[in-house]
């Protein structure tokens, strides 16, 4: 004969009682999202950060804690790994958010030339990362320069010229309409390089647009700069190959990519010949070597 037991409520093991935050958790947490936000301090160079990122990966409660920081602070964590440390990047409304008519008034009077900047951060996303599997690829490094940049943008301008054509679209409309129909008409009409007494590249240039946004996104932590050729050249980081993950389904970023102006079969990138490259007004040695 089989006894029946029957269990007390009293008798039910009780679920582990959670461990209590302490001053300290709340402060080790914060100190981890003060180090994700300096995008250019490698983990491997701090054993603070290094053992934070431990913890951070192999105490759930802490991990928990570090997020919630990173949300009252209107941040959004991309990852937490030994590569990319603690890649956060500001939502909207995060007084850490760069918005581009700030970044565009910082870099040039014209207010206009808000879509001339944000169209070249477009473009060297584009480049840098220009099929679904380089984003998917943690090992993957791009590769892009300045004349390259700005070499890309003006083909993309004459595809979309052509696209617009076919439509019966006007191709001259006012400079302040919205979306890359309006931007690549701004870009079309700038100078490459333009000319100052002392050989500088004007700031109001494309290619002095493109240099002020590697610039801005090597300051950033997002690209590193490895030469001086072809206006300067520049290769990716793991931070910006997730900020990049982040901004996938931008509509713009998609209409870039879409325009097939840079064909890639072989796991390599380049430009496809214009048809007719003494109309793109491009800068001299173009060249782009994008990726390893």
């Amino acid at each position: 004969m089989t006894e029946h037991v029957e269990w007390s409520e009293a008798e039910t093991p009780a679920p582990p009682a959670p461990t209590a935050v302490t001053p300290a958790d709340a402060a080790d947490a914060a100190r981890l999202v003060a180090f994700g936000l300096q995008p250019k301090l490698a983990p491997a160079r701090d054993q603070e950060y290094t053992e934070l990122l431990r913890r951070y990966r192999e105490d759930p409660a802490f991990a928990r804690l570090a997020d919630a920081v990173a949300a009252g602070l209107g941040l959004v964590v991309l990852e937490v790994s030994p590569r990319a440390g603690m890649a956060v990047t500001a939502a909207e409304d995060s007084v850490f958010a760069v918005r581009m008519g700030d970044y565009a008034r910082r870099t040039a009077a014209d207010s206009g030339d808000r879509f001339l900047h944000g169209l070249a951060h477009l473009a060297v996303a584009a480049l840098a990362f220009p099929r679904p599997e380089d984003l998917a690829d943690d090992s993957y490094i791009g590769r892009v320069t300045v004349n390259g940049v700005d070499a890309f943008v003006r083909q993309a301008c004459r595809r979309l010229e052509e696209r617009a054509e076919e439509r019966g679209e006007n191709t001259d409309p006012a400079t302040d309409a919205p979306g890359l129909e309006a931007a690549w008409r701004i870009w079309a009409r700038r100078s490459a390089t333009g000319a100052t007494k002392d050989a500088r590249r004007p700031a109001a240039s494309t290619t002095g647009i493109v240099a002020k946004a590697l610039a801005f996104l090597t300051d950033s932590g997002f690209l590193q700069r490895t030469g001086d050729d072809n206006g300067g050249t520049y290769r990716t980081t793991a931070r910006y190959q997730l900020q990049v993950r982040d901004m996938a389904g931008n509509a713009a970023l998609a209409e870039l990519s879409e325009l097939g102006v840079v064909p890639v079969t072989d796991g390599t990138a380049t430009l496809l010949p214009a048809e007719d490259t003494d109309a793109l007004d491009l800068v001299a040695e173009a060249g782009l070597p994008f990726h390893s």
